[in-house]
């Protein structure tokens, strides 16, 4: 059995359609067919017998000990039940509780600007950034993406918030996700973020989490050794998708983005999401860090076993040995033996070398 999750229109229906085209298909976005799963699970089965691919299984959490039935009765045979879900928690205590063991789980993002530019060798790295990675924007692009985005955020108010929790007020809790936009690339505050919003400590700790299991936002966490501790605790808080980032901060053309003021936040969370993508793909999903003390910051430190990968996203086309400082900091704390590479991304169309030895990067070569 497979389980493939991510946030809303990431892919997921249609990747497993394409991989699969002989497999039956329901959906349980159809409260008829919700409703009969969670209550009569086994005439549910019956109807849909393997291999069969369930969309938005989260709607039906009392399928799961049912599918564990069928899946025990035909342990040789892998693959019969294809199951995909956008809520990621009630989705993975769902599989923690009845298929552990029997579940191979695969998280699927937005597209990399990578995947896009490998379909489409013309796309702009600037158009790229606003339109973001959903697929359907990269697959049409006569899609109005201020529209695309408008329904995405309300269609996520409405189905994925009101599932996941009794939110009073959606209007404070879109203002919530503004306000984390307005943040994202920067240290979590979370005591300045629910006082911004008006809401209580205790409710932004709750908000946040729905966004993080819902796969709106990303905490990515210092990182620190024995020889040079972090003095920072807090994560940095990332929206997932710089598109859905440009949308919610109203940055909706190329030449918006040139002007905006937030346009170096919206780079470094661009690059963020390439070095996720990256890593995910390499099978190394826990090992992308920042590290920070009182003074200096280093965006990116990616672990790989001890060896590291340290990275400055600056949004200039044309950076300068000035942006390697924080880098050369951290390299002569932890040991040049230590490091594996490193360099600064930027919008340069090409790789050249500083005289530090680091390097300027072009985002199309963290792939």
């Amino acid at each position: 059995m497979t389980v493939l999750t991510g946030a809303r229109q990431t892919g997921k229906t249609s990747t497993f359609l394409h991989l699969f085209p002989n497999y039956g298909f329901v959906s349980l976005d159809l409260p008829t067919e919700a409703e009969q799963a969670e209550k009569e699970p086994e005439r549910f089965l019956q109807r849909h017998p393997p291999p069969v691919i369930i969309d938005e299984v989260q709607y039906a959490p009392g399928l799961f000990r049912h599918l564990k039935v069928a899946v025990d009765a035909q342990r040789t045979r892998s693959g019969q039940f294809l199951l995909t879900g956008s809520q990621k928690f009630i989705l993975m205590k769902g599989v923690s509780e009845s298929l552990a063991g029997r579940a191979d789980i695969v998280e699927l993002e937005t597209l990399s600007f990578a995947e896009i530019r490998e379909a489409l060798p013309s796309t702009e790295l600037e158009t790229s950034i606003v339109r973001g990675g959903f697929p359907e924007l990269c697959a049409n692009p006569d899609i109005d993406s201020v529209a695309f985005y408008n329904s995405y955020i309300a269609t996520y108010l409405e189905r994925d918030v009101r599932a996941l929790a009794n939110v009073g007020s959606l209007r404070d809790f879109e203002r919530f996700l503004r306000a984390c936009a307005l943040r994202s690339a920067n240290l979590l505050n979370k005591a300045d973020l629910a006082r911004d919003v008006g809401i209580a400590p205790s409710t932004a700790n709750q908000w946040l989490s729905i966004l993080e299991t819902s796969g709106q936002v990303v905490l990515l966490e210092p990182w620190f050794s024995n020889r040079t501790k972090s003095i920072v605790k807090s994560p940095k808080l990332y929206l997932a998708d710089s598109g859905l980032l440009c949308a919610l901060l109203n940055i909706r053309s190329k030449k918006a983005l040139l002007q905006s003021p937030a346009a170096g936040a919206v780079w470094e969370t661009f690059v963020f999401g390439q070095l996720r993508n990256r890593e995910r793909r390499a099978g190394r999903s826990r090992g992308l860090f920042f590290w920070r003390d009182r003074t200096r910051e280093v965006d990116f430190v990616v672990d790989t076993g001890g060896r590291l990968e340290l990275f400055e996203a600056k949004w200039t086309e044309i950076p300068d040995i000035g942006d390697t400082v924080n880098l050369d900091f951290l390299r002569n704390r932890i040991g040049k033996s230590r490091l594996a590479a490193a360099g600064v991304v930027s919008r340069t169309p090409n790789s050249f070398p500083f005289p530090n030895s680091f390097r300027a990067l072009p985002v199309t070569e963290l792939g």
